[in-house]
């Protein structure tokens, strides 16, 4: 049995049965939780991201020691995050109380309340790859019909959200700095914390801005935009690629979105160790328990017994020029270079 990379729609649904229940009953074996690798997993990337940020201070201005301090402790707040991630779904430490506290604690670092964060995730767990949810996606993608039927000034927006320009240094940027501040569902879902950890936040900038001064607050925000950078590079790609999936309900697959609708991106050792393997999307939305330290290992013995597609570095990178998902064909495509408008006037 296996599992086959394609965007042909009749591919499928010839293995969904038998497969699904194979892959699920092969993944839950990789869902035991470890507290000690946790720990070490937790407090390794904490000892990464203050002591990069504090020798980038310490070798101000000598520009080409402080810049690859910088992505280091980039790469660092990124890993953090995705322990954070760990957390909300309980998947990091094996209770629910040390995942919460251990959670609460990464916030402040990581620019992101942690109650909101795990409600708006685990929304858009329930509705990936369904057309009609789109509101829960991280990167917004629009069909290949509504683009066809679009007036002048929706595709001329959409161009420029979608323009990797545009999308990933202003797109890191408004997400942790700004819109963060008062994510989506706040009010609703945790308003009180939200506040509090917006004022934790004021306190460590304070704190860096009372140690170093300028500097300190030139490097940390240099930071935080490298890691935003960073960030939204591989939330587009993972579930941004040509043979992705969407679909509407009832036809609706979860498991097929899991599998096919997210990437599982191949770029080496040293980036997946940076990133808390985070990279292998395919079998986290697959199966969400599976710890961020065993996510690896996990797929790697997958590929042992599947065919299961993995991006590299050329295929990211043309992921970018993909733009809109194509209902017809099944895949995401390059904005057409001539199409019709809703006026039925022609525009390139």
């Amino acid at each position: 049995m296996q599992v086959a990379s394609s965007s042909r729609p009749d591919v499928m649904p010839g293995y969904r049965a038998e497969a699904e229940r194979e892959i699920r009953a092969f993944t839950r074996s990789w869902t035991k939780r470890d507290d000690r690798i946790a720990a070490l997993s937790y407090g390794g990337t904490f000892a990464v991201y203050f002591l990069t940020l504090w020798l980038a201070i310490q070798a101000w201005p000598i520009w080409w020691l402080v810049l690859p301090l910088i992505v280091v402790n980039a790469f660092a707040g990124v890993r953090l995050y995705v322990l954070q991630h760990d957390c909300g779904h309980g998947s990091l430490f094996s209770t629910k109380a040390r995942n919460d506290r251990a959670g609460h604690g990464l916030s402040i670092f990581t620019l992101t309340p942690y109650r909101v964060m795990q409600s708006n995730h685990n929304d858009h767990h329930s509705h990936l790859g369904n057309l009609d949810e789109r509101d829960t996606t991280e990167i917004f993608t629009m069909t290949l019909r509504e683009w066809e039927q679009a007036g002048f000034w929706r595709r001329l927006w959409y161009r420029i959200y979608r323009n990797p320009l545009i999308l990933i240094p202003i797109g890191g940027i408004f997400t942790y700095v700004l819109a963060y501040r008062w994510p989506k569902n706040a009010g609703r879902v945790d308003p009180r914390g939200v506040i509090l950890h917006n004022l934790g936040l004021a306190l460590w900038v304070g704190f860096i801005v009372a140690l170093a001064g300028l500097p300190g607050l030139v490097i940390y925000a240099a930071t935080v935009f490298v890691a935003g950078c960073i960030g939204v590079f591989l939330v587009y790609l993972q579930h941004n690629f040509e043979d992705t999936w969407w679909d509407r309900k009832p036809d609706l697959n979860p498991a097929r979105a899991a599998l096919q609708g997210s990437s599982a991106l191949d770029l080496g050792w040293w980036f997946d160790l940076a990133v808390a393997n985070i990279t292998y999307h395919d079998i986290h939305h697959f199966n969400a328990n599976i710890p961020s330290y065993r996510l690896r290992a996990c797929h790697r013995a997958l590929r042992q017994q599947y065919e299961v597609p993995t991006i590299g570095w050329a295929e990211a990178f043309r992921s970018f020029t993909l733009k809109l998902w194509d209902e017809d064909a099944g895949r995401l495509v390059p904005f057409p270079r001539r199409t019709q408008v809703a006026t039925g006037a022609v525009r390139a």
